[in-house]
């Protein structure tokens, strides 16, 4: 039993160790602007299977196959448009945190201004009706005395 217990807890520390190991990228270039390129690009593509991870941080097999892909498509001389383009081509435009302004996702960057615009507009025509009636309202408060209880008082 003491034998299973230590196993066990051998098999748990073992895991706990070599998990964090396989989160770092250990893909050097003997360029460090080579390699400051290599960090921007793995920090602007998605991991197709985490979604909400960059490849330069997602720990799964396919975010290890994509980072050697860019690794590879710099190392051919491809500029950093070409290998966002072709990760584009063959991964859809999901695959990149900041989607490029296009006819098909204008809406995108133009809703937020749209949509503060009309909110201010809207606030501004309800502050000046709200200001008019109360410019027009003559009606005794609730508080106040009407005049014909103040005449019987």
């Amino acid at each position: 039993m003491r034998y299973l217990l230590i196993t066990l807890v051998a098999s748990i520390l073992a895991v706990i160790a070599v998990t964090p190991a396989q989160a770092i990228d250990t893909t050097r270039f003997e360029d460090p602007a080579l390699q400051e390129r290599y960090r921007e690009i793995t920090h602007e593509l998605r991991c197709m299977q985490c979604q909400n991870t960059s490849i330069a941080d997602s720990q799964v097999g396919l975010a290890a196959d994509l980072r050697r892909e860019v690794h590879d498509l710099l190392l051919q001389g491809k500029t950093d448009n070409e290998i966002r383009d072709y990760m584009v081509e063959r991964y859809g435009e999901f695959i990149l945190f900041r989607p490029l302004p296009n006819a098909r996702n204008m809406w995108l960057w133009v809703a937020p201004g749209a949509f503060l615009l009309i909110g201010i507009l809207i606030a501004i025509r309800v502050i000046r009706q709200r200001s008019r009636l109360m410019a027009n309202d003559n009606a005794p408060l609730d508080d106040e005395p009407l005049e014909e209880d103040a005449k019987r008082g």
